[in-house]
């Protein structure tokens, strides 16, 4: 949907990822495509695209259990003025929606926020940025510094933007910051190390709950040695599985899921409950990971409406590429169960799809 322009040129949106201010404000306030009747006319092709491409987060138990960790670590943290602030860690394999849920939990509190302080314009109640690759201290604070718009002059040294960043998110009112792939720093060399040792100085300048995101943290150095000591004393881990389906509940928590994505469908000729009809293809076909599933039934989408079939079928879902890890757990569960190769390609109509 066309919010803003750019240089006279009608629907350009400047891009502004969630590690700046600006991005982040935007992912906040900006809701979801509208989703209209799908027989309606003047709902143009376009447009329909444009809403499947971003059909909206749903929420999961995980999630859920997720919001109420960080929701009860706030109150812990609230009155906290020295020490250990406790903080969470949100750990799983890739594609089980680990970033998804801590942007939706930071929407969440931010929103709130505001709701608690009307028209308090000066205030930034989160900050989200991710840990750049062979992150040194200097880096990462300077990934601070970018997400609030401070200027960074090449002579300002590690300590003069460190102290800058933290006097500013006090006075700005920031009480969770998040930080995606924290699993980047590798405490076994000095770089990751030492870095390291910058977040804990932060956790302690800033009064604030921080909650990061990394894969399979369990294995990861940044839990090993004396710093890992430190940090799995003040953080909980919060394990994102992918989703089972051994149990007759696990079966009905994927049927639910799979029921909310086909009621967010807007395709003229799909025939309800037919994704619901298929849970068991399509949970071997993603391993139950968020990730995969909603690549899956969002690209599944966009073929039916540009080859004009308006409705998602097993076969169609046959024949669309999952990332590379979701296609080597399913493969030898296809390999048994089909009579014939895949059509690998088979793409989302002609490059030129907007025009």
């Amino acid at each position: 949907m066309v919010t803003e322009t750019s240089g006279g040129v009608a629907g350009f949106v400047p891009f502004a990822p969630p590690t700046t201010w600006q991005g982040w404000d935007r992912f906040v306030h900006t809701p979801p495509a509208e989703a209209r009747d799908a027989a309606d006319a003047g709902w143009t092709q376009s447009e329909r695209e444009d809403y499947h491409s971003e059909l909206s987060v749903l929420r999961t138990p995980a999630m859920t259990h997720a919001f109420t960790a960080v929701r009860r670590l706030l109150l812990v943290n609230r009155r906290q003025q020295t020490g250990a602030r406790r903080g969470l860690i949100i750990s799983g394999p890739a594609t089980t929606g680990k970033t998804t849920t801590m942007m939706a939990m930071g929407r969440s509190f931010h929103l709130a926020d505001q709701l608690k302080h009307p028209g308090a314009v000066d205030r930034r109640p989160v900050l989200f940025i991710s840990v750049p690759p062979a992150a040194t201290p200097k880096m990462l604070v300077s990934e601070f510094a970018r997400f609030l718009g401070m200027p960074v002059a090449e002579r300002l040294n590690q300590t003069q933007i460190t102290n800058a960043v933290c006097d500013m998110l006090c006075e700005l009112g920031t009480q969770l910051i998040l930080i995606d792939d924290v699993h980047l720093l590798d405490t076994r060399r000095r770089s990751g190390a030492e870095t390291s040792d910058q977040l804990k100085y932060l956790g302690e300048r800033i009064p604030a709950t921080f909650v990061y995101s990394a894969i399979d943290i369990d294995t990861s150095p940044l839990l090993s040695g004396v710093r890992g000591a430190q940090i799995a004393g003040r953080f909980k881990i919060f394990r994102n599985r992918p989703l089972a389906y051994g149990t007759a509940v696990e079966k009905e928590t994927w049927h639910e899921l799979l029921r909310h994505m086909e009621d967010l469908l807007r395709l003229r000729a799909h025939r309800c409950g037919s994704l619901a009809g298929h849970s068991a293809y399509l949970h071997a076909r993603t391993g139950g990971c968020i990730g995969s599933l909603s690549q899956l039934v969002r690209e599944a989408a966009l073929i039916a409406i540009t080859e004009g079939t308006e409705r998602i079928t097993k076969k169609l879902l046959a024949e669309v590429e999952l990332d590379a890890a979701a296609e080597a757990q399913a493969r030898p569960r296809r390999q048994r169960s089909q009579g014939r190769p895949r059509n690998p390609a088979r793409a989302i109509g002609p490059l030129a799809v907007n025009e």
